[in-house]
């Protein structure tokens, strides 16, 4: 393996170390597969949304809330969202 190579790996090891100061995600999708069925969960600009049923009656549920602790610390707060669409 060439040093540049290794140089890259370090520096990938670092970032994820440093993952809450320095990756801010502001929209993805993802494919959740639930129970029942597979639920599509988006993120975008600080909403959440979800395909399934509970979602759309409530506004949350439990993919959409299971997807906001494996993020935990790496989503920007909702003021957070809001200042950056002013800007």
């Amino acid at each position: 393996m060439d040093s540049a190579m290794i140089g890259k790996i370090m520096k990938a090891k670092q970032y994820t170390e440093e993952r809450n100061e320095r990756l801010q995600f502001n929209r993805f999708e993802v494919l959740f597969k639930g129970d029942h069925r597979d639920h599509v969960i988006a993120y975008d600009n600080g909403e959440w949304s979800c395909t399934c049923d509970f979602f759309r009656q409530r506004g949350v549920c439990s993919h959409t809330m299971t997807m906001e602790r494996v993020l935990n610390g790496m989503m920007p707060d909702v003021a957070e969202v809001e200042a950056m669409a002013v800007v």
